[in-house]
C-alpha cells in the first residue's frame, strides 16, 4: 500500500499545502477533477477485502465505482427511501457488517475517493434512523473526505428493533456511530497507506443529536463536528408530540404581529424568540364566522407554542414562531413524529408493544427522562474535554423548524454557557451556533436556506457560505466563521437564479435591517445583541 503514495490520485493534500490561501479554489479543483484513476487505484480496491483485518467484523464487498455511477441498493429497507444514489466521484467502496454485542450489529459503508484530501468525515442520521445517508457520503467524498455511514445499528424508520434489546438501543443513541468512526478511520489510514490528517462530522435532526453526543461524551473522535436542528434532549422531544389542526389565515395575523420586529417586513421572522404572538386576536367577533378562531381553537393554537410540563418540570420548550408552523404540525407532527414517539416508548422505553403512546401521562414523561435508554439524552453542558483539546463545533438551526423547537438550540447553548460558566465570547472559541432564519427542517422553507449543510442546498463551497467548509477553514486554518451567508433561490431552485441572500449571526446576536438599501441585500442587515 505505501507505493502508492507517490501516485497522482494521492498528490492533492500536496496541493493543498500550496492553495491554503486560496481556499475555495481547492475544494473546485477537488469537484472538478476528471482525471482519469489509474489501474493501481483499483486494483487496490478489489485487494483492500483481503488485507484488512478488523476485530467482529464482516467485509462484504470492496469495489471501485467510477464517477456518474448509480448505485442502488436493493437490501435497504423501503422506508428509508434511497432507492439509488448517483456517484460524483471515482471511489473505492467498501462494504460491511461490524458486530457491536453479542446480539447487535452495525452495517455501514466507506467511501474513499480517488481524489483524498487526507481528510475523514464520518456522516449521521435522521429519523429514527435506521438508514445511511448516501446523500451525505456522495457530498463527503465528493469534496475529498473518504466518508463513513451507517445504518445506527438497525435497518428502517422504525424501533421494533428496540424491543427486549438495550444493545441495539445504545447502538441507535451513541455506539453506532462510534463504531463506523473508528472503523472508519482504520480502513482510511490502511488503504491510503498514512494516517489521516484530520477528522470530521456532518449531521442533522438525528444527526446533530449524534454529533452532540460525540461532543459531550467522546471528545477525542472528531476534530470538528457540524451538527444541524439537533434532537438531542431525545427523551423530551419524543415526550413532545401532538396533532394540530389550523387555518391558513392564522399565518397572516403571525406575520402581522411579528415579521416587522426585525426591521423588515419581508414575510421571515430572523428572531422568533422576540415574538410574542397572540392568536386572541383572531378569536370570532359577534356575528363572524369565517377567517377567525373559536376560543378554544385559540387555546389549541397557543398550545403549539406552549413548553411540554411534567409535574412542573419543563420536559421541551415549545415551537417558535414562524408562519406556516401551525399546519405543518398538524400534516407532519402527527404522522411522522408521531410514529417515532410510538416507538420509542413502545419499543425502548416500556418494552412494550401494546403500549399507548397517543395520550402520554407525566409520570411516564419523566420515566423516560429517568431511564434514559441507552444514555441517549445527550445535554450535557460540560465540553470542556472537548474544549481542551482544540476540537471545534458549528451547530445551526432552522428558526421555522416544523418538526424540532429551535428554541431547544438557544436552550442548550445558554446551558453550556451556564454549566461552563463562560461568556459568549469565550464559547465562540469553540463553539458556534447561527440560527438559520426562515428554515425548516433541516433545509427548505423562504428564507436563505442554502448553507451547504447538505448536497442539495450548496450555494458555494465558500467558508463564507458552507457550513462544512467553513468548519475545515476554522480546524486547519483557525479562521472561525462570525457569519453563516445563505442563500435562497428563485423558487428553492437553482436554475430559476438567486433571490436574495442573508448573513445569519451567531448566537446570541441576531439580525437587524439597517433600514438602508434592499432587504435582499446582506449588507442591508447588521447582527445586534
Amino acid at each position: 500500500m505505501d507505493s502508492l503514495r507517490s501516485t497522482h490520485w494521492l498528490s492533492l493534500p500536496h496541493l493543498q499545502a500550496t492553495m491554503e490561501p486560496k481556499f475555495i479554489a481547492f475544494f473546485a479543483i477537488i469537484v472538478a477533477s476528471a482525471h482519469l484513476v489509474d489501474a493501481q487505484f483499483q486494483q487496490a480496491c478489489a485487494a483492500l477485502a483481503s488485507q484488512l483485518v478488523i476485530p467482529n467484523t464482516t467485509i462484504a464487498s470492496t469495489s471501485f465505482v467510477a464517477a456518474g455511477t448509480t448505485l442502488t441498493f436493493p437490501g435497504v429497507d423501503p422506508s428509508c427511501g434511497t432507492p439509488s444514489q448517483v456517484v460524483s466521484s471515482d471511489l473505492c467502496r467498501v462494504v460491511l457488517t461490524v458486530a457491536t454485542s453479542d446480539r447487535s450489529s452495525t452495517a455501514m459503508e466507506a467511501w474513499l475517493p480517488s481524489n483524498w484530501t487526507g481528510r475523514f468525515l464520518s456522516t449521521g442520521n435522521g429519523g429514527i434512523g435506521g438508514c445511511i445517508q448516501y446523500t451525505d457520503m456522495d457530498y463527503g467524498s465528493s469534496l475529498g473526505f473518504a466518508t463513513t455511514g451507517s445504518n445506527n445499528g438497525h435497518s428502517g424508520q422504525n424501533g421494533t428493533a428496540f424491543l427486549n434489546n438495550i444493545e441495539v438501543v445504545k447502538d441507535f443513541a451513541w455506539r453506532s456511530l462510534l463504531t463506523s468512526a473508528v472503523v472508519g478511520k482504520q480502513i482510511t489510514d490502511d488503504f491510503y497507506g498514512r494516517p489521516h490528517d484530520k477528522s470530521y462530522y456532518l449531521g442533522c435532526s438525528t444527526g446533530g443529536r449524534q454529533g452532540w453526543k460525540m461532543a459531550q461524551d467522546f471528545p477525542d473522535v472528531f476534530d470538528g463536528i457540524v451538527a444541524g436542528s439537533p434532537a438531542f434532549a431525545w427523551n423530551s422531544l419524543m415526550s413532545w408530540a401532538g396533532m394540530f389542526q389550523s387555518p391558513h389565515f392564522i399565518d397572516a395575523e403571525l406575520l402581522n404581529q411579528c415579521d416587522g420586529l426585525d426591521g423588515a417586513v419581508d414575510g421571515i421572522i430572523e428572531d422568533p424568540a422576540l415574538c410574542n404572538f397572540q392568536p386572541g386576536a383572531l378569536i370570532c367577533a359577534p356575528g363572524q364566522t369565517s377567517a377567525c378562531l373559536t376560543s378554544k381553537q385559540a387555546e389549541t393554537v397557543s398550545a403549539v407554542f406552549a413548553p411540554l410540563l411534567a409535574d412542573g418540570i419543563l420536559v421541551f420548550p415549545g415551537l417558535e414562531y414562524g408562519p406556516g408552523l401551525v399546519a405543518l404540525i398538524f400534516e407532519i407532527y402527527s404522522a411522522t413524529q408521531f410514529l417515532f414517539t410510538d416507538n420509542w416508548f413502545r419499543f425502548a422505553v416500556f418494552n412494550d408493544p401494546a403500549f399507548n403512546a397517543s395520550v402520554l401521562t407525566p409520570d411516564e414523561i419523566l420515566f423516560a427522562l429517568k431511564s434514559n435508554p441507552g444514555d441517549i439524552q445527550a445535554f450535557s453542558g460540560d465540553l470542556s474535554q472537548f474544549r481542551d483539546r482544540g476540537a471545534k463545533i458549528l451547530h445551526y438551526h432552522g428558526q421555522q423548524d416544523q418538526l424540532i423547537s429551535s428554541a431547544n438550540s438557544n436552550r442548550y447553548y445558554d446551558h453550556v454557557s451556564q454549566t461552563m460558566n463562560l461568556p459568549h465570547s469565550s464559547i465562540d472559541e469553540f463553539y458556534r451556533f447561527f440560527r438559520i432564519s426562515g428554515m425548516e427542517h433541516c433545509g427548505g422553507g423562504p428564507g436563505a436556506t442554502f448553507i451547504g449543510n447538505v448536497e442539495n442546498a450548496v450555494a458555494s463551497l465558500d467558508p463564507n457560505q458552507n457550513v462544512l467548509t467553513a468548519m475545515v477553514r476554522w480546524i486547519e486554518e483557525g479562521i472561525a466563521p462570525d457569519t453563516i451567508t445563505g442563500t435562497a433561490f428563485i423558487n428553492q431552485t437553482k436554475a430559476l437564479g438567486v433571490d436574495f441572500q442573508r448573513a445569519h449571526c451567531r448566537y446570541p446576536f441576531h439580525n437587524v435591517f439597517t433600514g438602508k438599501g434592499d432587504v435582499k441585500d446582506p449588507t442591508s442587515w447588521e447582527c445586534v445583541l
